[in-house]
């Protein structure tokens, strides 16, 4: 017996100075080297710059001089900035989870053995890969008054036309269908994908034990997509928290800056009064708080996928 535990032991002892002793592969860190450097020289230097930028005054046309917290004091007493927090908290609540649930139910639906659903699939999936400024010229066109198809729609129903980007109760709900409609072709397609990674043998057992396609969903496919749901949470946040090109196009934040948000008041600030300092400022906070909510929901999310099935 003790020759035996002395073997293991030896053979333990072996291992372990063998990985010690493995060579490191190099051409692994050369394949992966490109994106690093891309990373470095896009994120993570102009991150440090905007950094140092928001502790200065600078303004394109002098040397930036150091002024401390002045740009994050004035930020925080900025009324302007509070609205532009609050709207963009509002475009992001009103607009994810209506993505969300759109996606889920075109990703069943679509699924399934249905005539037609490739076609179907690439229609609900052009908007995503069509350019934020095409989009918005043509939802433009939409929500004209007088010219709008919109209103039209409205008309022939009987209702009267509204102003959907000039009445301040209307403009922020029509720029939230706009981004619905444009992103709701990408979680879609996420959703597919893990619809399919689903074993059918799941379904096949609750067939037989009577369960009806409605209780398969909930009991099934809601618990089995817990990991693609989380993914989709978290860059969905990230991304509403970037809304920019439907704003500066279709309203230019208003009316009376209810459709302004953080980013459009990061540009306005920056590229149109030159304030780079202060607008460096803004972009600081929009990454705090945009960090935050994705660490809030890694922490509130499921993390992994403890529904495998074997």
């Amino acid at each position: 017996m003790n020759s035996v535990n002395s073997a293991a032991a030896a053979s333990k002892a072996t291992t372990s100075k063998s990985r010690r002793r493995a060579p490191i592969d190099k051409a692994g860190y050369l394949f992966i080297a490109p994106g690093y450097l891309v990373y470095f020289a896009f994120i993570f230097i102009p991150l440090l710059v905007g950094l140092y930028y928001s502790f200065t005054n600078y303004n394109f046309y002098s040397t930036p001089a150091f002024v401390g917290f002045d740009n994050y004091v004035r930020l925080f007493h900025d009324k302007l900035f509070g609205t532009a927090v609050y709207n963009t908290f509002i475009y992001s609540l009103f607009s994810i989870f209506p993505q969300m649930a759109l996606g889920l139910l075109l990703a069943v639906l679509l699924n399934g053995k249905l005539r037609g659903r490739l076609f179907a699939r690439v229609s609900v999936y052009v908007p995503n890969v069509t350019s934020m400024v095409a989009v918005s010229m043509i939802w433009l066109w939409i929500y004209d008054p007088s010219l709008g198809i919109l209103n039209r729609v409205l008309k022939t129903v009987g209702l009267a036309p509204v102003q959907w980007l000039y009445d301040p109760s209307t403009a922020m709900a029509a720029i939230i269908m706009m981004g619905i409609w444009k992103s709701i072709g990408y979680t879609m397609i996420v959703y597919l994908s893990g619809l399919q990674s689903i074993p059918t043998s799941l379904y096949e057992a609750a067939h037989m034990d009577g369960a009806t396609k409605v209780r398969q969903f909930f009991a099934i496919t809601i618990p089995m997509l817990k990991p693609t749901t989380f993914f989709i949470l978290v860059m969905s946040c990230i991304n509403s928290f970037m809304v920019f090109e439907q704003v500066n196009i279709l309203t230019n934040g208003g009316p009376l800056n209810k459709t302004t948000t953080i980013v459009h008041q990061i540009y306005l600030r920056g590229f149109q009064d030159f304030q780079m300092g202060y607008a460096s400022a803004m972009a600081m906070v929009l990454f705090v708080i945009t960090l935050l909510i994705t660490l809030l929901n890694f922490r509130l999310g499921n993390k992994g996928n403890d529904t495998d099935v074997d």
